[in-house]
């Protein structure tokens, strides 16, 4: 299967006024906790043609029902992802090994209120939370924690300075 390619795909690392970063919960893994992984930040494939910062702005509000946010940084390389054996060639079809993704690091311009995980007839996530960037790789599922620990420090930056 390494013959197949990459999905192409945007993610956000949200940061709120306090530098928390926004994390949801899978949908599918309600029950996943810590290290067990099943929190992930918002992610979504890049259309056709598509610009990697028009693609993360509607993928945020498509998975978490708002686009009050603006790009502060991003991360300077794309980053890719295997998916683990038991996923390949059952995800996205079969289509894809794993996903090539662009990260940006994001300033959200909302309230908590406007962040609406239900707007979606077929939500991907059923919770949400803020938590540090340090906490980031210790939620992830292990096939995406090397991304998240270089995230987290690509990032870290933001924290001290959420506003950019």
């Amino acid at each position: 299967m390494s013959e197949l390619p990459y999905r192409p795909n945007v993610g956000a690392v949200l940061f709120n006024p306090a530098g928390l970063v926004f994390v949801a919960r899978r949908a599918n893994m309600p029950n996943a906790e810590g290290p067990a992984g099943g929190w992930q930040l918002p992610q979504g494939g890049i259309d056709e043609g598509e610009d990697p910062r028009t693609a993360v702005l509607r993928e945020l509000e498509e998975e978490i029902g708002t686009r009050k946010a603006e790009v502060i940084g991003e991360h300077p390389e794309w980053l890719t992802y295997d998916l683990p054996p038991d996923l390949l060639g059952i995800a996205w079809r079969g289509r894809y090994r794993g996903q090539r993704q662009r990260w940006f690091a994001m300033r959200f311009t909302g309230q908590d209120s406007d962040i609406r995980l239900d707007l979606d007839p077929h939500p991907e996530f059923d919770a949400w939370r803020w938590v540090t960037l340090a906490e980031l790789p210790a939620l992830a599922v292990p096939f995406k924690r090397s991304i998240y620990q270089e995230l987290a420090r690509s990032f870290a930056p933001f924290v001290s300075s959420p506003r950019g």
